[in-house]
């Protein structure tokens, strides 16, 4: 669930709407809680495409032409039981995780755990073109995460006394639900090769803002609200690239 509200000690949660002109704009809550079912359907196959462009892209870059029948195989294990478009999200979710989930086994068996960064580069990539530019900026990176953190029904918060804009951007994702999902998973029998997602989720949403021409910066965190983490993103400057990783 997203965020509800100002609690104690929380700020509340506010975003730029969609195509808003940075500066003027009027300030309300999340609009991606109120998500239809036919958005978050289309950005988890939005997701997934990514995902599978991307490890096709990343392969053929490493010429690993032995391996190639074992994909082949892979990308039918991947989309078994494809649901129609018109599909409750519920059902690309699963196919989404389903999907991650097989990837990630494929990569790390075969490569190690070393090659996530560079997949979620080759991921980016594809990320640049299919993901649509609404003129925000550094904001746009941002918004893209806050909707992946909706999916998953994570509490996430922007900085109210910094609202996202041009130059820079910043979300806080206060309980990561992901967590929770792949519990759930586990328990259902999916095989889970990563101990945290954060592992390749790191690589994959500093990535995608670096692609779209901004630096990336997270901090990952855990309180009383369960696993969370802090990005920004900002417009390209000297100096450090990456914010720290630790927890």
């Amino acid at each position: 669930m997203g965020v509800d509200g100002a609690g104690a000690g929380r700020r509340r949660v506010v975003v730029l709407p969609v195509g808003a002109a940075d500066g003027g704009a009027e300030w309300g809550r999340s609009p991606y809680r109120s998500m239809s079912e036919a958005e978050r359907s289309a950005l988890w196959r939005q997701r997934l495409h990514e995902a599978e462009a991307g490890l096709t892209r990343y392969l053929v870059s490493l010429d690993d032409q032995p391996q190639l029948a074992e994909w082949f195989a892979l990308q039918g294990e991947i989309f078994a039981d494809l649901p129609e478009e018109s599909a409750p999200s519920a059902r690309w979710q699963r196919l989404f995780f389903r999907g991650q989930a097989l990837m990630e086994r494929f990569l790390v068996r075969r490569y190690g755990e070393q090659v996530l960064e560079a997949w979620a580069a080759s991921n980016a990539e594809v990320h640049r073109t299919v993901e649509p530019d609404h003129g925000r900026g550094a904001a746009d990176p941002i918004h893209r995460i806050a909707r992946q953190a909706e999916l998953y029904g994570s509490e996430y918060e922007f900085d109210d006394e910094r609202p996202p804009g041009r130059e820079r951007a910043e979300l806080t994702i206060t309980h990561c639900a992901i967590w929770d999902y792949r519990e759930q998973a586990r328990r259902s029998g999916v095989t889970i090769t990563l101990a945290s997602p954060c592992t390749y989720c790191t690589h994959a949403l500093s990535a995608n803002i670096r692609a779209k021409g901004f630096r990336p910066a997270y901090r990952l965190q855990s309180g009383p609200t369960g696993h969370g983490c802090h990005w920004e993103a900002s417009a390209a400057t000297e100096g450090t690239e990456e914010g720290t990783g630790t927890r």
